[in-house]
């Protein structure tokens, strides 16, 4: 790797915003560590380094802390300028109908695995003085997600400690941005069990727009950034509308079947 080049380090980079999210450091001039648990993480790499990069793919499980382990070994001791911590995984249908392993993958990458890798880049970042972290949380997390129940209570914890940390690293010289996109149009909802709901069917936003509007918040050191106004006004309304409302209004969205009606 150039040692005039930034690192970023971007996960769940084989796809959707993650994928989107590593272009724009490309673009941008960094050279990339990029991971994800799928061997498609190889064939992106090699569309980040037509931009100019130099890329080093990981392929790992990062719900797990061994998985994290091989991917900070890969960093290699080398400064990081970014970190963009985007892997996350969603699960529909209702809660006591869901496998429980499933369940546990859930909570251990959106929030275990990713808590550990903060900790241990930020770490460093924090020892430099310098760097800029990047969390995908969501909008979801602004609500209680009848029949996405664990998926949204973990980016809502997300959500809630990307504001903490940010506020326990001030005039650290690392800043903390929280990207906080809604229903995008990427594998997740299909991975997730949803294609047959009204979220699943309805109109997403762009993953390419949404990694840039994230990106542009990292670099600035915003503290959060809502992508899309749409969503904007979703969030707004959440923080003054009644949790049971919320919830119903919910499960009108992600429903299985609802989709069909």
């Amino acid at each position: 790797m150039s040692d005039t080049r930034e690192l970023a380090v971007v996960t769940g980079a084989s796809s959707g915003i993650g994928h989107e999210l590593a272009i724009c450091c490309a673009k941008y001039g960094y050279d990339l560590v990029v991971a994800a648990d799928e061997p498609m993480i190889h064939e992106a790499a090699e569309r980040f380094g037509s931009f100019g990069a130099q890329v080093t793919a990981v392929e790992a499980d990062l719900s797990t802390l061994e998985g994290v382990d091989k991917l900070y070994a890969a960093i290699a001791g080398r400064p990081v300028g970014a970190l963009l911590a985007n892997a996350g995984r969603g699960l529909g249908h209702g809660f006591l109908d869901q496998d429980f392993t499933d369940v546990r993958k859930v909570v251990d990458t959106n929030i275990t695995g990713t808590l550990y890798l903060i900790q241990k880049v930020g770490r460093d970042m924090v020892m430099a003085r310098s760097g800029r972290i990047l969390i995908t949380g969501s909008i979801a997390g602004y609500m209680p997600g009848t029949f996405q129940a664990v998926y949204n209570g973990s980016k809502a914890f997300i959500d809630s400690f990307s504001f903490a940390l940010r506020n326990e690293l001030n005039e650290t010289g690392v800043t903390v941005t929280c990207l906080m996109p809604g229903p995008t149009e990427t594998e997740f909802f299909q991975r997730a069990g949803l294609i047959d709901t009204k979220v699943g069917q309805a109109e997403k936003d762009s993953p390419t727009d949404v990694a840039e509007t994230g990106f542009q918040a990292m670099l600035r050191g915003d503290g959060d950034i809502v992508s899309g106004w749409k969503n904007k006004l979703q969030t707004a309304l959440a923080s003054i509308t009644p949790s049971a409302v919320l919830a119903e209004q919910h499960r009108k969205m992600a429903e299985p079947g609802s989709g069909r009606e």
